[in-house]
């Protein structure tokens, strides 16, 4: 147990030199994506075979033949999920993706203890070209890891790791050195504003909070996380689950509040499991709990599981929650900072926001404010998915163009397809389009552009999407988070959904345009919370940039995009296209094709279902 700030200090030298003692580091990924692909037996499997070996090892992949010890440790995410599982050897950042538990004994053999390269398990751009080091692999080279600066580089189970990295540094600092005036200055300074949605000022939060009078006060992390597709914030508290307690502390001390809560989604154990190991052992070391390094600071930490309500991600539904009701937003005012958790004044921050405060403290608010924009310092996390060549986590200077995420963090759109559309912010954020390429992603622009930052998913979309469809497909998903507490969301959102439904089945009428547009701005200025609020903005958007499409499938009976089978009359086969493979004929379910082998095949209009299980298999693009 550190009883002194001295004491933490020498920890942290201690654990600094434990970390330079262990020679070349085998850092096996340890995120949900990578442990879904079986990335524990990977670990497992490298550990006990190089434990068995004589140590140090002769090296031959360092610059010159040295004699090592070999460390395999896990890792939080990495952040390039799709080509997981992962294993970074540092310090020379060698990275190998998709690795298989058949491939440890040849990067043990071959790598390790050779010094070759394993060529097939380099990340491979669609040129061709192999990349040995994770630094130099276009994915990570145009990212600004702030937040997630040890995600993929510490073993997030040890307390130990996160010492080495000066953890807990800013803690003291802000114990011993700071009031809880100046450090609420210092992050109002640093122009952070809540990475989960909003963009409202930090420091000004705190502030509220602060001045509030009471004799019980509350911070709560909101690590609920609903948006589909969204892994930010769980990334975070998987892969560096210190971070988040160190600025939950300093948040505590900033605004007078004893107690700290963590909300996070039962769908995520891993996370759940991380913090709960990392508050046990911050507990035992004396970071948590009573005259906290004899400072006079107490605090304490709990976690709280949601039941995976998406309306929960908004604060008061979430303190309901917390407090054993059902979450259901109330009205504000009262707002937190005067009346939350249990009537007592409360500070809620999402995860990321609160992993970037330990970085302020230690490296100041003017470092953090020249990163990004003005009115939008930083950096914010997205998760990149859709019909990019390279997905994942990636964290970006607030500020970057689309163009810049597009391209050149993403690869491009597969497959030489063209770029149609993004959805940015989640299922209530909105659709950008090529026009909006050279748009700086921050939280005005977006605004702007009837977009939002949300808490950062994009979805980047193809030529084929039908805009339309998507509109109908993200409000669906708001539609059945509605609490159903306020009509204007209850019933507003049914009634647009109904709408769409209309429309991509065939049956829309020409009024319905309106109808949506009306129901939308009704929707967004009477709805009681944020869900209600921001739900029609992939409706509003599609409308204001894809119109041209909701009309062709009223008017001309069309889907643009071919997605809409209710629009479609029959399958069509490109007779000098086609080559006879028979691949549709196997597939087809109601034997609606015709042709013999190595000859042009029919579909017959009578027959066909429009089921779509022809076009994808076909080798030559001739079923449209």
């Amino acid at each position: 147990m550190f009883k002194t700030r001295k004491e933490l200090y020498d920890a942290i030298h201690t654990s600094k030199n434990q970390i330079s003692e262990e020679g070349l580091k085998v850092l096996v990924c340890a995120g949900t994506g990578c442990v879904a692909n079986g990335s524990i037996e990977i670990f497992e499997e490298l550990k006990k075979k190089i434990d068995k070996l004589d140590l140090p090892l002769s090296i031959n992949l360092m610059e010159e033949n040295t004699k090592e010890n070999v460390t395999v440790k896990k890792s939080g995410c990495h952040g390039f999920c799709e080509q997981g599982p992962l294993v970074k050897v540092e310090p020379i950042g060698l990275l190998y993706k998709g690795v298989e538990e058949k491939d440890v004994d040849n990067i043990i053999e071959e790598t390790l203890l050779e010094g070759n390269l394993i060529e097939d398990l380099l990340y491979k751009d669609q040129d061709g070209k192999n990349y040995s080091k994770e630094n130099e692999i276009p994915f990570y080279i145009n990212q600004n890891r702030v937040t997630l600066e040890n995600c993929g580089n510490i073993d997030p189970e040890s307390i130990e790791d996160y010492l080495a990295e000066d953890g807990y540094q800013a803690l003291s600092e802000v114990l011993f050195d700071l009031s809880p005036e100046k450090v609420c200055e210092i992050v109002s300074e640093s122009g952070l504003r809540g990475r989960g949605g909003a963009g409202f000022p930090t420091g000004t939060k705190w502030n509220f909070t602060r001045q509030t009078k009471a004799d019980q006060k509350y911070v709560i992390v909101n690590g609920d996380e609903g948006d589909p597709g969204a892994f930010m914030d769980r990334s975070v508290m998987e892969g560096d689950p210190h971070r988040v307690l160190e600025g939950l502390l300093i948040t505590g001390y900033a605004i007078g509040a004893t107690k700290g809560h963590i909300y996070v989604r039962a769908e995520y154990p891993l996370a759940v499991k991380r913090l709960r190991k990392a508050i046990k052992d911050a507990k035992e070391a004396g970071l948590i709990g009573k005259n906290i390094l004899d400072s006079g600071f107490d605090f304490e930490i709990k976690i709280t599981e949601g039941a995976g309500a998406f309306v929960c991600g908004e604060e008061t539904a979430l303190m309901a929650s917390i407090e054993g009701d059902r979450g259901m937003p109330r009205p504000k005012p009262p707002y937190p900072a005067n009346s939350g958790l249990w009537g007592k004044p409360t500070n809620i921050n999402n995860v990321e926001t609160i992993a970037n405060i330990p970085s302020i403290i230690s490296k100041g608010a003017e470092w953090f404010s020249n990163i990004g924009q003005k009115n939008s310092t930083g950096t914010k996390t997205f998760a990149l998915t859709g019909d990019v060549q390279n997905t994942g986590l990636i964290e970006v200077p607030m500020g970057i163009t689309l163009q810049k995420i597009i391209n050149d963090i993403g690869g491009g759109i597969r497959e030489g397809k063209k770029f149609k559309a993004v959805q940015i912010g989640g299922p209530s954020g909105g659709c950008l389009t090529k026009e909006h390429f050279d748009l700086s992603l921050d939280f005005d622009s977006l605004q702007e552009a009837g977009a939002m930052i949300g808490s950062g998913g994009m979805v980047a979309m193809d030529e084929d999407t039908c805009m339309v469809e998507v509109a109908r497909f993200f409000l669906s998903f708001t539609q059945k988070e509605s609490c159903g507490k306020c009509s204007p969301c209850r019933i507003g959102t049914k009634r647009m959904l109904d709408i769409l439904e209309r429309i991509v089945a065939g049956e829309g009428k020409s009024e319905d345009l309106e109808k949506l547009n009306n129901l939308a701005h009704t929707i967004k200025e009477t709805s009681l919370c944020g869900l209600g609020k921001t739900a029609p903005n992939p409706v509003l958007t599609t409308l204001r940039y894809f119109k041209d499409e909701y009309k062709a499938h009223i008017e001309e009976n069309r889907c643009p995009a071919g997605q809409c089978k209710e629009l479609k009359d029959s399958y069509v086969i490109d007779q000098d296209a086609c080559i006879g493979c028979t691949q549709c004929v196997s597939v087809c379910p109601v034997d609606a094709i015709s042709g013999e082998p190595k000859e042009a095949h029919k579909i017959d209009p009578e027959i066909c279902t429009v089921c779509g299980s022809c076009e994808p298999v076909c080798p030559v693009d001739a079923i449209s």
